[in-house]
């Protein structure tokens, strides 16, 4: 992950290097500039714990979930725009389907057996930059410009966890919010609200004198292992008071929970001892990516006519 996301980083960065105004770029007049607001349709998926291999590129299409956002727009400069938006999208992801329980890779997993969603809440801002550039107002911009975008943006997140059949008096079916029950036994509960940075790239198409729309991928790099409530190791069982904390923290595993299922607990000994791995522990942090559908409608500028005396 670490790599991917420095080769990504310098990329984005590199090109906006490219893109910064020059003097030539000064000739693009406060006349030309413009405003457009967007609405988008988003897709979102998840990188983490609780995907099929727990490294960055991989994710289950199953786990997709739909989400929309509203963004403002101001193009500064030939290449340049500013953007801040606002999103709303959902995560999830489910052992049980993620992991196989014959693959002695993934059999770990599948025996945690944890199902999670979180909804995320995301305010961003960040810096557009065109590949073609475009030094006429918005009537003569060109109909096909490929682009990049990073920035940062702060989110809050709230994950959730299903509960199956237990002896605890959970209701089965139900979610649960999980960040305040310190699963793994953490001294205080990990914070909802975080920052991460989004970069990526897209293509946009003018459908008229006042509308475009656009295709775009970002991703979400966070500085949280948790949003799927899964990053450390399993708690000692003296911490667990609660049934909430008792099922999630150790009674969700199949090793406990389903013996009789045709699995064999002996398989896993000591599972869920304090000082097991119950997260992946080459996987430092979670990322979330968005892949969306936009359309942005152009606020025609108001232009000023010059004053003869």
């Amino acid at each position: 992950m670490k790599n991917i996301f420095t080769y990504s980083s310098a990329l984005v960065l590199g090109l906006a290097l490219v893109a910064t105004p020059d003097a030539d770029a000064q000739q693009f007049s406060k006349r030309k500039q413009y405003n457009s607001i967007g609405f988008s349709l988003n897709a979102m998926n998840y990188f983490g714990d609780v995907t099929p291999v727990t490294n960055f590129t991989s994710l289950r299409l199953g786990a997709t979930r739909v989400g929309a956002g509203v963004s403002i727009t101001r193009r500064f400069y030939p290449r340049l725009s500013g953007r801040f938006g606002l999103s709303y999208g959902r995560i999830s992801g489910d052992d049980s389907q993620a992991a196989n329980s014959e693959d002695p890779d993934a059999r770990f997993r599948y025996n945690r057996n944890m199902t999670f969603r979180n909804d995320i809440f995301e305010a961003s801002a960040v810096a557009v930059i065109d590949l073609i550039e475009n030094r006429n107002n918005y009537l003569k911009r060109p109909d096909f410009v490929p682009y990049v975008f990073v920035g940062v943006a702060g989110f809050y997140h709230n994950p959730k966890g299903l509960v199956g059949k237990n002896s605890l008096g959970l209701s089965e079916g139900s979610y649960v919010p999980l960040a305040d029950l310190r699963t793994e036994g953490q001294d205080k509960a990990y914070g909802q609200t975080q920052v991460s940075i989004p970069f990526g790239g897209g293509i946009r198409y003018r459908i008229n004198r006042n509308f475009d729309a656009s295709l775009e991928i970002g991703w979400r790099k966070t500085f949280t292992d948790y949003l799927d409530d899964v990053g450390g190791k399993y708690a000692d069982p003296s911490k667990l008071s609660t049934p909430s904390q008792q099922y999630f923290g150790r009674d969700i595993t199949r090793s406990i929970s389903q013996p009789d299922n045709n699995f064999n607990p002996t398989k896993f000994p000591g599972f869920t001892n304090p000082v097991s791995q119950r997260g992946d522990s080459g996987n430092k942090t979670d990322w979330y990516i968005v892949t969306g559908v936009t359309l942005n409608y152009i606020l025609t500028p108001r232009i000023k006519n010059p004053k003869f005396r």
